[in-house]
Protein backbone atom coordinates (compact mmCIF):
# COMPACT_ATOMS: atom_id res chain seq x y z
CA UNK A 1 0.00 0.00 0.00
CA UNK A 2 1.63 3.14 -1.31
CA UNK A 3 0.15 5.12 1.37
CA UNK A 4 0.95 3.52 4.22
CA UNK A 5 4.82 3.50 3.26
CA UNK A 6 4.45 7.74 2.91
CA UNK A 7 2.68 7.89 6.66
CA UNK A 8 5.62 5.53 8.05
CA UNK A 9 7.98 7.71 6.29
CA UNK A 10 6.26 10.97 7.51
CA UNK A 11 6.11 9.41 10.92
CA UNK A 12 9.80 8.64 10.44
CA UNK A 13 10.98 11.83 10.06
CA UNK A 14 8.41 13.45 12.56
CA UNK A 15 9.71 11.00 15.53
CA UNK A 16 13.35 11.67 14.20
CA UNK A 17 14.74 8.48 16.73
CA UNK A 18 18.91 7.60 15.31
CA UNK A 19 19.71 5.00 17.40
CA UNK A 20 16.27 3.84 19.52
CA UNK A 21 14.48 1.38 18.49
CA UNK A 22 10.57 0.96 18.19
CA UNK A 23 8.10 -1.08 19.10
CA UNK A 24 3.75 -0.87 18.91
CA UNK A 25 1.52 -3.33 20.04
CA UNK A 26 -1.48 -4.10 18.47
CA UNK A 27 -3.12 -5.66 21.89
CA UNK A 28 -4.56 -8.84 22.47
CA UNK A 29 -8.19 -10.23 22.51
CA UNK A 30 -9.89 -9.74 25.86
CA UNK A 31 -12.12 -12.68 27.38
CA UNK A 32 -15.36 -11.98 28.39
CA UNK A 33 -15.35 -12.13 32.48
CA UNK A 34 -18.39 -15.15 32.22
CA UNK A 35 -15.54 -17.53 30.90
CA UNK A 36 -17.79 -18.33 28.00
CA UNK A 37 -15.32 -18.67 25.28
CA UNK A 38 -15.67 -15.72 24.18
CA UNK A 39 -14.18 -12.42 23.91
CA UNK A 40 -14.98 -8.71 23.66
CA UNK A 41 -15.16 -7.44 19.98
CA UNK A 42 -11.02 -7.00 18.98
CA UNK A 43 -10.21 -3.68 17.96
CA UNK A 44 -6.25 -2.80 17.63
CA UNK A 45 -4.94 -0.18 19.21
CA UNK A 46 -4.88 3.08 16.98
CA UNK A 47 -1.81 3.93 17.76
CA UNK A 48 -0.57 0.51 15.55
CA UNK A 49 -3.56 0.15 13.01
CA UNK A 50 -2.26 4.05 11.52
CA UNK A 51 0.91 1.94 11.24
CA UNK A 52 0.02 -1.53 9.79
CA UNK A 53 -3.88 -0.80 8.77
CA UNK A 54 -4.25 -4.43 10.32
CA UNK A 55 -7.02 -5.66 12.61
CA UNK A 56 -4.07 -7.85 14.27
CA UNK A 57 -4.12 -9.43 17.45
CA UNK A 58 -1.05 -9.59 18.92
CA UNK A 59 0.55 -7.56 16.15
CA UNK A 60 4.25 -5.38 16.20
CA UNK A 61 5.23 -2.22 14.19
CA UNK A 62 8.58 -1.97 14.75
CA UNK A 63 11.15 0.64 13.21
CA UNK A 64 14.95 1.04 13.08
CA UNK A 65 15.97 4.24 11.99
CA UNK A 66 19.20 2.93 10.73
CA UNK A 67 17.47 1.27 7.66
CA UNK A 68 15.74 4.11 6.42
CA UNK A 69 12.61 5.97 7.13
CA UNK A 70 10.74 3.36 4.62
CA UNK A 71 12.52 0.55 4.56
CA UNK A 72 13.04 0.59 8.40
CA UNK A 73 9.65 0.09 9.16
CA UNK A 74 8.44 -4.36 9.53
CA UNK A 75 5.57 -5.50 10.17
CA UNK A 76 5.42 -8.98 12.45
CA UNK A 77 2.39 -10.65 12.46
CA UNK A 78 1.55 -13.88 14.73
CA UNK A 79 0.78 -17.26 12.91
CA UNK A 80 -3.06 -17.90 12.36
CA UNK A 81 -3.45 -21.76 14.11
CA UNK A 82 -5.29 -24.15 13.02
CA UNK A 83 -8.31 -23.82 15.89
CA UNK A 84 -8.55 -20.02 14.94
CA UNK A 85 -9.47 -21.09 11.13
CA UNK A 86 -11.39 -23.63 11.58
CA UNK A 87 -14.03 -21.66 15.12
CA UNK A 88 -13.07 -17.83 13.65
CA UNK A 89 -12.16 -18.51 9.71
CA UNK A 90 -9.17 -16.53 10.00
CA UNK A 91 -6.92 -16.05 7.36
CA UNK A 92 -2.64 -15.58 7.48
CA UNK A 93 -2.49 -11.35 7.49
CA UNK A 94 0.70 -9.93 5.61
CA UNK A 95 3.76 -9.56 7.59
CA UNK A 96 7.03 -10.99 9.16
CA UNK A 97 6.43 -13.98 11.41
CA UNK A 98 5.72 -12.75 15.05
CA UNK A 99 8.57 -15.38 16.14
CA UNK A 100 11.16 -13.43 14.66
CA UNK A 101 10.71 -10.24 17.09
CA UNK A 102 12.81 -11.63 19.60
CA UNK A 103 15.94 -12.54 16.20
CA UNK A 104 15.04 -8.86 15.10
CA UNK A 105 15.57 -7.29 18.78
CA UNK A 106 18.64 -9.36 19.80
CA UNK A 107 20.52 -8.66 16.36
CA UNK A 108 20.20 -5.04 18.07
CA UNK A 109 21.16 -5.92 21.40
CA UNK A 110 22.10 -2.98 24.04
CA UNK A 111 20.24 0.07 21.88
CA UNK A 112 17.11 1.75 23.43
CA UNK A 113 13.61 0.99 23.06
CA UNK A 114 10.80 2.58 23.01
CA UNK A 115 7.26 1.46 22.99
CA UNK A 116 3.97 2.80 22.61
CA UNK A 117 0.23 1.46 21.63
CA UNK A 118 -0.79 -1.70 23.55
CA UNK A 119 2.40 -3.44 25.71
CA UNK A 120 4.71 -5.50 23.51
CA UNK A 121 5.35 -8.83 25.94
CA UNK A 122 8.53 -9.97 25.55
CA UNK A 123 11.26 -11.58 28.00
CA UNK A 124 13.64 -9.10 29.14
CA UNK A 125 12.35 -6.01 27.10
CA UNK A 126 12.82 -3.01 28.86
CA UNK A 127 11.69 -0.15 27.27
CA UNK A 128 12.28 3.95 28.03
CA UNK A 129 8.98 5.40 29.15
CA UNK A 130 10.23 8.76 29.22
CA UNK A 131 11.63 8.53 26.21
CA UNK A 132 8.54 6.66 24.70
CA UNK A 133 5.80 8.77 26.26
CA UNK A 134 7.92 12.03 24.53
CA UNK A 135 7.90 9.73 21.21
CA UNK A 136 4.54 9.31 21.22
CA UNK A 137 3.44 13.10 22.19
CA UNK A 138 5.09 13.67 18.62
CA UNK A 139 3.32 10.57 16.82
CA UNK A 140 0.00 12.30 17.89
CA UNK A 141 1.12 14.82 16.57
CA UNK A 142 2.25 13.51 13.18
CA UNK A 143 -0.74 12.23 12.44
CA UNK A 144 -3.41 14.62 13.53
CA UNK A 145 -3.42 16.30 9.96
CA UNK A 146 -5.39 13.72 7.79
CA UNK A 147 -3.56 12.38 4.39
CA UNK A 148 -5.95 11.62 1.40
CA UNK A 149 -6.70 8.22 1.93
CA UNK A 150 -7.92 9.01 5.74
CA UNK A 151 -9.70 12.42 4.60
CA UNK A 152 -11.50 9.98 1.94
CA UNK A 153 -12.33 7.35 4.63
CA UNK A 154 -14.33 10.27 7.09
CA UNK A 155 -16.36 11.35 3.52
CA UNK A 156 -17.37 7.81 3.36
CA UNK A 157 -18.26 7.56 7.19
CA UNK A 158 -20.07 10.98 6.48
CA UNK A 159 -22.38 9.94 3.85
CA UNK A 160 -23.09 6.34 5.68
CA UNK A 161 -24.34 9.02 9.00
CA UNK A 162 -26.02 11.03 6.58
CA UNK A 163 -28.13 8.04 4.95
CA UNK A 164 -28.61 7.07 8.96
CA UNK A 165 -29.77 10.79 10.13
CA UNK A 166 -32.40 10.47 7.46
CA UNK A 167 -33.80 7.25 8.35
CA UNK A 168 -34.12 8.09 11.59
CA UNK A 169 -35.46 11.47 10.66
CA UNK A 170 -38.59 9.78 8.72
CA UNK A 171 -39.12 7.76 11.92
CA UNK A 172 -39.66 10.60 14.11
CA UNK A 173 -43.03 11.20 15.41
CA UNK A 174 -44.76 11.45 19.17
CA UNK A 175 -45.08 7.84 20.59
CA UNK A 176 -41.59 6.40 19.05
CA UNK A 177 -38.96 5.80 21.52
CA UNK A 178 -35.44 6.45 21.49
CA UNK A 179 -34.07 2.63 21.52
CA UNK A 180 -36.53 2.56 18.15
CA UNK A 181 -34.82 5.82 17.06
CA UNK A 182 -31.60 4.53 17.60
CA UNK A 183 -32.22 1.13 15.16
CA UNK A 184 -33.35 3.10 12.82
CA UNK A 185 -30.26 5.29 12.78
CA UNK A 186 -28.13 2.53 12.82
CA UNK A 187 -29.41 0.50 10.34
CA UNK A 188 -29.35 3.38 8.37
CA UNK A 189 -25.65 3.39 8.61
CA UNK A 190 -24.89 -0.29 7.93
CA UNK A 191 -27.49 -0.35 4.58
CA UNK A 192 -24.63 2.64 3.62
CA UNK A 193 -21.74 0.63 3.89
CA UNK A 194 -20.86 1.87 7.96
CA UNK A 195 -19.36 -1.45 9.44
CA UNK A 196 -20.29 -0.28 13.00
CA UNK A 197 -21.49 3.06 15.03
CA UNK A 198 -18.11 4.83 15.80
CA UNK A 199 -19.29 5.64 19.77
CA UNK A 200 -21.95 4.84 22.05
CA UNK A 201 -25.25 6.39 19.60
CA UNK A 202 -26.70 8.68 21.63
CA UNK A 203 -30.68 9.40 21.60
CA UNK A 204 -32.27 11.83 23.80
CA UNK A 205 -35.88 12.80 24.31
CA UNK A 206 -37.23 15.54 26.43
CA UNK A 207 -35.05 16.37 29.18
CA UNK A 208 -33.18 13.64 28.61
CA UNK A 209 -31.91 15.83 25.19
CA UNK A 210 -29.64 17.66 28.50
CA UNK A 211 -27.83 14.94 29.35
CA UNK A 212 -24.38 15.03 27.88
CA UNK A 213 -23.23 11.25 27.05
CA UNK A 214 -27.38 9.04 26.84
CA UNK A 215 -27.94 5.65 26.13
CA UNK A 216 -31.03 5.50 24.22
CA UNK A 217 -34.01 4.00 26.36
CA UNK A 218 -37.65 3.05 26.09
CA UNK A 219 -39.18 7.03 27.02
CA UNK A 220 -40.91 7.89 24.11
CA UNK A 221 -41.08 10.87 22.12
CA UNK A 222 -43.65 13.12 23.00
CA UNK A 223 -45.29 16.14 21.07
CA UNK A 224 -42.90 19.47 21.35
CA UNK A 225 -39.86 17.96 22.71
CA UNK A 226 -36.54 18.31 22.00
CA UNK A 227 -35.09 14.75 20.64
CA UNK A 228 -31.19 15.36 20.58
CA UNK A 229 -29.01 12.51 18.54
CA UNK A 230 -25.55 12.34 18.43
CA UNK A 231 -23.83 9.46 16.08
CA UNK A 232 -21.76 8.50 13.77
CA UNK A 233 -21.31 5.36 11.11
CA UNK A 234 -17.46 4.04 11.34
CA UNK A 235 -16.09 2.57 7.97
CA UNK A 236 -12.43 0.79 8.65
CA UNK A 237 -11.93 2.61 11.88
CA UNK A 238 -12.83 5.77 10.41
CA UNK A 239 -15.85 8.14 11.60
CA UNK A 240 -18.16 10.63 11.76
CA UNK A 241 -18.87 12.54 14.79
CA UNK A 242 -22.29 14.57 13.86
CA UNK A 243 -25.26 16.01 16.20
CA UNK A 244 -28.76 17.13 15.20
CA UNK A 245 -31.21 18.08 17.73
CA UNK A 246 -34.99 18.08 16.12
CA UNK A 247 -38.57 19.21 17.70
CA UNK A 248 -41.25 16.58 17.91
CA UNK A 249 -44.70 18.58 16.42
CA UNK A 250 -44.78 21.94 16.92
CA UNK A 251 -41.60 24.05 18.28
CA UNK A 252 -42.78 26.85 20.50
CA UNK A 253 -40.98 30.14 20.52
CA UNK A 254 -38.76 29.68 22.95
CA UNK A 255 -37.42 26.74 21.30
CA UNK A 256 -37.19 28.11 18.25
CA UNK A 257 -35.01 30.41 19.27
CA UNK A 258 -32.71 28.63 21.82
CA UNK A 259 -32.04 26.83 18.67
CA UNK A 260 -31.61 29.99 16.53
CA UNK A 261 -28.63 31.14 18.89
CA UNK A 262 -26.84 27.48 18.65
CA UNK A 263 -27.16 27.70 14.87
CA UNK A 264 -25.64 30.84 14.51
CA UNK A 265 -23.14 29.92 17.06
CA UNK A 266 -22.22 26.81 15.21
CA UNK A 267 -22.10 28.40 11.87
CA UNK A 268 -19.54 31.28 12.61
CA UNK A 269 -17.41 28.75 14.94
CA UNK A 270 -17.28 26.81 11.81
CA UNK A 271 -16.25 29.85 9.66
CA UNK A 272 -13.38 30.36 12.43
CA UNK A 273 -11.87 26.86 11.50
CA UNK A 274 -8.72 28.40 9.21
CA UNK A 275 -5.22 27.66 9.33
CA UNK A 276 -3.54 29.39 12.32
CA UNK A 277 -7.10 29.78 14.54
CA UNK A 278 -6.25 29.17 18.17
CA UNK A 279 -9.19 26.48 19.47
CA UNK A 280 -9.45 28.02 22.18
CA UNK A 281 -10.43 30.91 20.68
CA UNK A 282 -12.59 29.80 18.57
CA UNK A 283 -14.11 27.99 21.91
CA UNK A 284 -14.05 31.08 23.61
CA UNK A 285 -15.93 33.32 20.85
CA UNK A 286 -18.56 30.99 20.49
CA UNK A 287 -19.09 31.20 24.48
CA UNK A 288 -19.60 34.66 24.00
CA UNK A 289 -21.94 34.44 21.16
CA UNK A 290 -24.17 31.93 22.93
CA UNK A 291 -24.14 34.44 25.96
CA UNK A 292 -25.00 37.19 24.55
CA UNK A 293 -28.18 34.96 22.96
CA UNK A 294 -28.83 34.03 26.88
CA UNK A 295 -28.95 37.48 27.70
CA UNK A 296 -31.23 38.87 25.39
CA UNK A 297 -33.73 36.03 25.59
CA UNK A 298 -33.74 37.59 29.48
CA UNK A 299 -32.11 34.23 30.97
CA UNK A 300 -28.49 35.51 31.66
CA UNK A 301 -27.62 39.63 33.29
CA UNK A 302 -24.64 41.69 32.37
CA UNK A 303 -22.31 41.48 29.37
CA UNK A 304 -21.48 38.15 27.54
CA UNK A 305 -17.72 38.89 27.84
CA UNK A 306 -17.89 39.36 31.64
CA UNK A 307 -19.92 36.66 31.92
CA UNK A 308 -17.80 34.30 29.69
CA UNK A 309 -14.82 35.51 31.98
CA UNK A 310 -16.64 34.79 35.21
CA UNK A 311 -16.87 31.39 33.66
CA UNK A 312 -20.94 31.34 34.35
CA UNK A 313 -21.44 30.25 30.46
CA UNK A 314 -20.47 26.83 31.63
CA UNK A 315 -23.96 26.67 33.80
CA UNK A 316 -25.71 26.41 30.15
CA UNK A 317 -22.67 25.05 28.18
CA UNK A 318 -20.60 23.14 30.48
CA UNK A 319 -18.33 21.28 27.77
CA UNK A 320 -15.45 22.27 25.12
CA UNK A 321 -16.59 23.03 21.11
CA UNK A 322 -15.16 20.06 19.69
CA UNK A 323 -12.50 17.92 18.92
CA UNK A 324 -10.24 16.22 16.59
CA UNK A 325 -12.01 13.54 14.89
CA UNK A 326 -10.98 10.30 12.29
CA UNK A 327 -9.23 7.20 13.29
CA UNK A 328 -11.46 7.26 16.74
CA UNK A 329 -13.52 9.60 18.45
CA UNK A 330 -11.38 12.01 19.84
CA UNK A 331 -8.24 10.95 17.13
CA UNK A 332 -5.65 13.06 18.39
CA UNK A 333 -6.76 15.16 20.14
CA UNK A 334 -5.07 17.10 23.37
CA UNK A 335 -2.78 19.93 23.94
CA UNK A 336 -0.16 21.22 20.99
CA UNK A 337 4.00 19.64 21.59
CA UNK A 338 4.92 21.64 24.94
CA UNK A 339 1.64 23.11 25.88
CA UNK A 340 0.33 22.41 29.29
CA UNK A 341 -3.30 22.38 29.80
CA UNK A 342 -5.11 25.40 30.78
CA UNK A 343 -5.86 25.32 34.45
CA UNK A 344 -8.89 27.80 34.45
CA UNK A 345 -11.68 25.71 35.75
CA UNK A 346 -14.14 26.93 32.83
CA UNK A 347 -11.80 25.59 30.52
CA UNK A 348 -11.58 21.88 32.31
CA UNK A 349 -13.71 19.97 29.63
CA UNK A 350 -11.77 21.76 26.67
CA UNK A 351 -10.45 18.50 24.36
CA UNK A 352 -8.37 20.51 22.14
CA UNK A 353 -6.15 23.33 22.71
CA UNK A 354 -3.26 23.99 19.44
CA UNK A 355 -3.88 26.18 16.46
CA UNK A 356 -5.44 24.22 13.67
CA UNK A 357 -3.64 23.13 10.26
CA UNK A 358 -4.34 22.27 7.33
CA UNK A 359 -5.69 18.61 7.00
CA UNK A 360 -7.16 18.32 10.31
CA UNK A 361 -10.93 17.59 10.77
CA UNK A 362 -12.27 19.04 13.55
CA UNK A 363 -15.93 18.56 15.00
CA UNK A 364 -17.90 22.19 15.76
CA UNK A 365 -20.70 20.84 18.64
CA UNK A 366 -21.97 24.47 20.67
CA UNK A 367 -24.73 23.34 22.48
CA UNK A 368 -27.02 25.28 25.36
CA UNK A 369 -28.96 23.16 27.93
CA UNK A 370 -30.74 23.21 30.78
CA UNK A 371 -29.25 20.47 33.50
CA UNK A 372 -30.84 20.14 36.71
CA UNK A 373 -27.59 18.91 38.23
CA UNK A 374 -26.31 21.84 37.47
CA UNK A 375 -28.70 24.41 37.35
CA UNK A 376 -30.32 23.09 41.32
CA UNK A 377 -26.84 23.61 42.96
CA UNK A 378 -26.48 25.69 45.94
CA UNK A 379 -23.55 26.54 45.50
CA UNK A 380 -23.73 27.63 41.44
CA UNK A 381 -27.07 29.64 42.53
CA UNK A 382 -24.86 31.72 45.48
CA UNK A 383 -21.77 31.91 43.17
CA UNK A 384 -23.83 33.48 40.06
CA UNK A 385 -26.69 34.80 41.71
CA UNK A 386 -26.29 37.86 39.63
CA UNK A 387 -25.40 36.37 36.80
CA UNK A 388 -28.58 34.63 35.75
CA UNK A 389 -32.27 35.54 35.73
CA UNK A 390 -33.22 32.28 38.01
CA UNK A 391 -37.28 32.72 37.93
CA UNK A 392 -36.71 32.72 34.06
CA UNK A 393 -34.41 29.91 34.36
CA UNK A 394 -36.77 27.56 36.66
CA UNK A 395 -39.71 26.75 34.69
CA UNK A 396 -37.31 25.59 31.84
CA UNK A 397 -35.39 22.92 33.62
CA UNK A 398 -37.46 19.62 31.85
CA UNK A 399 -36.65 20.95 28.34
CA UNK A 400 -33.96 19.36 27.87
CA UNK A 401 -31.20 21.05 25.41
CA UNK A 402 -30.18 22.01 21.75
CA UNK A 403 -26.69 20.66 20.06
CA UNK A 404 -25.67 21.28 16.50
CA UNK A 405 -22.44 19.20 15.30
CA UNK A 406 -20.23 19.11 12.00
CA UNK A 407 -17.36 17.89 11.12
CA UNK A 408 -14.77 20.34 9.65
CA UNK A 409 -11.86 19.72 7.63
CA UNK A 410 -9.28 22.91 7.89
CA UNK A 411 -7.69 23.52 4.07
CA UNK A 412 -5.33 26.13 3.24
CA UNK A 413 -8.28 28.45 2.60
CA UNK A 414 -11.85 28.34 3.62
CA UNK A 415 -12.91 25.32 5.64
CA UNK A 416 -14.64 22.69 4.00
CA UNK A 417 -18.21 20.86 6.06
CA UNK A 418 -17.76 17.20 5.31
CA UNK A 419 -21.22 16.45 6.72
CA UNK A 420 -22.90 19.17 4.93
CA UNK A 421 -25.39 16.32 3.89
CA UNK A 422 -27.05 15.85 6.61
CA UNK A 423 -29.88 18.92 7.14
CA UNK A 424 -30.05 21.40 10.13
CA UNK A 425 -33.73 22.15 9.47
CA UNK A 426 -35.28 25.29 11.63
CA UNK A 427 -37.92 23.87 14.51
Amino acid sequence: MPYLDERRARVARALDLHDELLLVGAGEPIPLPENSDQTYPFRAHADYYYLAALECPGGVVALDPRDGETSGWISFVPEVTEAERVWEGREQPPGTPLAQLDEWLASRAGRPVLTFGAPVPRAGLAADAAASAAARTRFVHARRAKDSTEIALIRRAADATAHGFSALVAALRPGVTERALQVELECGFARAGGRRPGYGTIVGTGPHAAILHFDPSERAARDGEFVLVDAGAEIDRYMADVTRTYVVGQATPFQRDLYAIVLSTEQNAIARCVAGAEWKAVHLAAAVEMVDGLVQLGLMRGSAESLVEQEAHTLFFPHGLGHLVGLGVRDGSGQAPGRAKDPRAGLRSLRLDLPLQPGYVVTVEPGLYFIPALLNDPARRQRFHDCVNWDAVTPHLALGGVRIEDNVLVTTGAPEILTSAIPKPAP
